[in-house]
Formats: C-alpha cells, structure tokens, sequence
C-alpha cells in the first residue's frame, strides 16, 4: 500500500475507503479530530492517504450531523456525494455497515502486518454462514464499535452523575440488544453512557429518562429508607442527564425503555 502523496491527493475516494474513516468518525470526539491525532494516523495508513486527508474527510462527514449544528459547529463544506451516501447508510443500517467497515479494517490492518496486496474495491459481503466471520465475532466486534461511539459521544463521562473513570463506564442500551431489531442495536441513539451502578439500575427499570431528559426514578427505589439509595438514586430524581455531543437518544428509544421496562 504505497502511492506517492500527489498521486494519493489525485485519485478519488472510494466507497470502500469513506466507509472506513466514518467508522473512525464515530469512535473520536469530534473536538479531538486533527492530523496528529494517533487513530487519524492510523487510519491513514489504513486508506493510504495522508492524515490531514482524513482529519478533513471527518470534516466532511461533520457537515451533515445536525448535533454539531445545533452547537454551532458547521463541518468543513466540501463534502461529495459519496459523503452524504456514506452518511445516510450508516444512520439507514447501523448493524450491516459496521460490520461491513469493521471487516474492512480488519483486512487492511492485516495488510500493514504482513505487507499482502490490497484487496480491489469491490466488497464482499461477510460470510455469514460462519467460516472467517461467525456470528459471535460479528456481535463481539459490534458491541466493541457501540461502546467506543457512545463513549466518544458523551466524552467519557456517566450521563447522570458525571462521573469520568472509563473502567467503570458502560455503553447501555436504551431498548435492549434482544429486543432491538438490526437498525437499533447498534445505533448510537440507542445508547447512554452510564455508571456501572445506574447502568443496572436503568436495565432493572429502577430509573429512567423523560422525553426532556431529565431523570425519573421508580417508586421502588423512593420507598427504600437507605441513605445509599437516597445519595446515589433519588438526588438524581428531575436532574436533567448531559446530553452527547453528537447521538443524542431518541425519544422513541427512551420511551419503549419507560413503557417497557421501567417501574414508575
């Protein structure tokens, strides 16, 4: 994997290799993005283009999160059409173009390891009757590329009590892995970061979040005379969560989690 800088500025991007920077997309801060960044190096090896290339390939994709504009933060302007087709079948099907970028990555990292050919352009759909890609390494890599997003979305820190140790942060899921169907499961608005504690608190319908994010706690947890469950529980009653960066949930998640799981 070895071009020239000027034939690499010249040549048009792929398909193939949008896929694989939006991946990386999603799993920086955006505020973090820039051509030192270590995974912006990377992943430039990975597309054989410079880091400055995907630091504003990132900038592209930018352009079209309306969680940036409303923050008033606008992107970079020269995005292509191929952009916005990234942009839209991702948010179209999570599931299907993670595990398609992830296994993209994967041969080109392997690539970089022992120096074999680069695969052409046209992508092969995993195999998913087993072989080189079973199901269980699909979820497993799935999930991975789930909690590095809503980490990175909500910047390392619990949604409710702000809390920033990474060991003790869990990407939980609004609407559950086993009731979501494959457009959910792996959709970032599905997701909150969560303390390992309200994160089993949230997944026994022990709290929750209105349609203003603001934290509702069950009728369970206020007859407890505890002053743990009072401290770490019900002092979060009506406070409103911090809200991501960029996925902010959707009501419709939340209110499946309030209808379905939670005890009011």
């Amino acid at each position: 994997m070895s071009t020239t800088n000027a034939a690499a500025k010249s040549r048009r991007w792929t398909r193939e290799e949008s896929l694989i920077v939006f991946n990386l997309y999603v799993r920086i801060p955006f505020k973090d993005s820039n051509k030192a960044h270590p995974d912006v190096r990377h992943f430039a090896r990975l597309v054989d283009r410079t880091p400055d290339a995907v630091n504003m390939k990132i900038g592209n994709f930018g352009s079209f999160d309306p969680e940036l504009k409303k923050r008033g933060i606008t992107g970079l302007r020269n995005a292509s059409r191929l952009d916005q087709e990234v942009w839209n079948e991702f948010h179209a099907n999570w599931q299907e173009l993670i595990e398609e970028s992830e296994r993209l990555i994967a041969e080109r990292e392997r690539v970089l390891e022992i120096g074999s050919p680069v695969p052409g352009d046209a992508v092969s759909p995993p195999n998913r009757d087993g072989g080189d890609y079973p199901a269980i390494r699909r979820v497993r890599e799935g999930q991975q590329f789930f909690r590095m997003a809503i980490l990175s979305a909500y910047e390392n820190r619990c949604c409710i009590t702000g809390l920033d140790l990474e060991s003790l942060l869990v990407a939980s899921h609004i609407k559950p892995w086993a009731e979501a169907d494959k457009t959910e499961k792996l959709n970032p608005q599905n997701g909150l970061c969560l303390n390992a504690l309200h994160d089993r608190a949230f997944d026994r319908g022990l709290i929750a979040v209105a349609d203003d994010y603001s934290v509702l706690v069950s009728s369970r947890a206020a007859r407890s005379a505890s002053p743990a469950v009072r401290e770490m529980l019900l002092a979060y009653a009506g406070r409103k969560v911090h809200l991501p960066s960029r996925f902010t949930p959707r009501p419709d998640f939340l209110a499946w989690h309030r209808d379905n799981i939670f005890v009011p």
